[in-house]
């Protein structure tokens, strides 16, 4: 499968927007007419999201704005497309019940391609030029990691829905990022944790690794093999460990070396796009025959068994394939995922629900400061998400509560979303697997054998 031009190429910073905000219009009328996609009762992906909405018009320029920075286009635009569309609803949801600091939010959303240097001049001009005081984003590990910088330089709070690299985790403890960075995903320290288990569990002795050659994959891959020989497995190409560069041409080498020594599994810590390249190689060299693909958070779309492909008679070739990806079991889930689906017509699909709470952190934070500003998000961030306070999961009714007073305990539809000092979350994870018809079905969940603080 060929790769789409927008993967290879960085639009500017306007031309992006303007493309954006032409097709705002056939965006709102086919969330509307798209009755089409699967009902899912937790993280199943869909197969055709719909493109992102335009910005809500700004009425005062001391309202509060947030921005995004996801991939709507490139390796990861199978799950980041609808991201941007929970952030809208989030915003239309608060605009009606009163908005934050007696002013309407503003939405301002921008693609990062999937590309660092596209990720590093869109969080630019919505720090710079647009002046929004939150971010949600990235969901690449290595885009986050590029634009924060940016952020922590303005005092723009930056929250990811999907940047699960434990790398960050690591900056945070050194101080770079001054309080101005959070994530409501878990990082791969513990999901690496969670695929080691589960490898485990299905009695797997000598486990191969194969990852994208950034903070994501060799963050997760460093994990992972902790974690495993831990558990008393074998990694069999410990010494060599095989990483495959997003912009290679062919995928051969890599598949030889990670098949390589028949192990019992192959754990491919991959993005859709180029990971479908990989494994479809992999199976035409006659590499995978009787070795169990095992796979993360960054293969997870509905799309991504089509893209590896079928064989001659007509089988998936990814069938049986099973993985991991973090799961949303927040309070709020059941009425959120009842919103989602009446506003867009569409099944819950991964990391949609973290994206909701981290534009809600946002507003309740930035209500509780009084101050439609970065450093007054980050300021009340923990105040809103972590005990005490009392528990509310309904973000309007939340927003009251802040209004009177009161403290809060924001329990999200991802998570209890509790966030400590390095701007984590614990959480749980759900197995997946990919079943002969070619869909994604959530199997069972596993959880890391972790203890963390979160209390302010």
């Amino acid at each position: 499968m060929s790769r789409p031009a927008s993967a290879r190429s960085i639009k500017p910073s306007w031309a992006r927007a303007l493309a954006i905000t032409t097709l705002a219009t056939s965006f709102l009328t086919a969330a509307c007419q798209n009755t089409s996609q699967p009902t899912a009762s937790n993280n199943t992906p869909t197969s055709s999201p719909t493109q992102t909405t335009a910005s809500t018009p700004a009425t005062s320029g001391s309202g509060l704005k947030i921005g995004s920075l996801l991939p709507t286009t490139g390796d990861l635009s199978s799950v980041g497309q609808p991201l941007p569309d929970a952030i809208r609803l989030l915003v239309d949801t608060v605009n009606k019940c009163g908005g934050v600091n007696n002013q309407p939010v503003t939405f301002i959303p921008e693609d990062d391609q999937t590309d660092p240097n596209a990720g590093t001049a869109g969080m630019t001009k919505l720090t710079e030029v647009d002046r929004v005081a939150g971010v949600v984003g990235s969901f690449a590990s290595s885009v986050s990691s590029a634009a924060v910088p940016v952020a922590v330089r303005n005092k723009v709070m930056f929250i990811s829905p999907g940047s699960t690299s434990p790398v960050f985790t690591e900056r945070a403890k050194k101080g770079e990022f001054q309080g101005y960075w959070a994530r409501t995903a878990p990082p791969d320290t513990y999901q690496a944790q969670a695929l080691a288990k589960l490898a485990t569990d299905k009695g797997f002795k000598r486990v191969s690794t194969v990852v994208i050659n950034n903070d994501y994959g060799v963050g997760f891959e460093r994990e992972f093999v902790q974690a495993f020989k831990k558990l008393g497995g074998t990694i069999v190409n410990e010494g060599k460990p095989t990483r495959y560069d997003p912009k290679a041409a062919t995928f051969e080498s890599e598949a030889a070396a990670a098949f390589n020594g028949k192990p019992d599994a192959v754990a491919a810590v991959v993005y859709a796009e180029t990971g479908s390249l990989f494994l479809k190689s992999a199976y035409e060299q006659g590499l995978s025959k009787g070795v169990q693909v095992m796979l993360t958070d960054g293969a997870y779309s509905q799309d991504f068994p089509e893209q590896v492909g079928k064989t001659s008679d007509g089988k998936f070739i990814l069938a049986g394939a099973i993985g991991t990806v973090p799961g949303a079991n927040g309070p709020a889930l059941a009425e959120f995922t009842k919103i989602w689906k009446e506003k867009t017509g569409r099944g819950l699909s991964a990391y949609v629900p973290h994206a909701w709470d981290a534009a809600a952190l946002m507003v309740l934070a930035a209500e509780n400061a009084k101050l439609n500003t970065g450093e007054g998000i980050k300021s009340k961030l923990r105040d809103v998400a972590n005990a005490p306070g009392k528990e509310v999961s309904d973000v309007c009714q939340a927003l009251e509560l802040v209004r009177k007073g009161e403290e809060i305990n924001y329990q999200g539809a991802s998570g209890n979303v509790d966030i400590d000092a390095n701007g984590d979350v614990v959480g749980s994870y759900d197995v997946w697997a990919v079943e002969p018809t070619g869909e994604l079905a959530v199997t069972g969940k596993v959880s890391p054998q972790v203890e963390v603080t979160n209390k302010k």
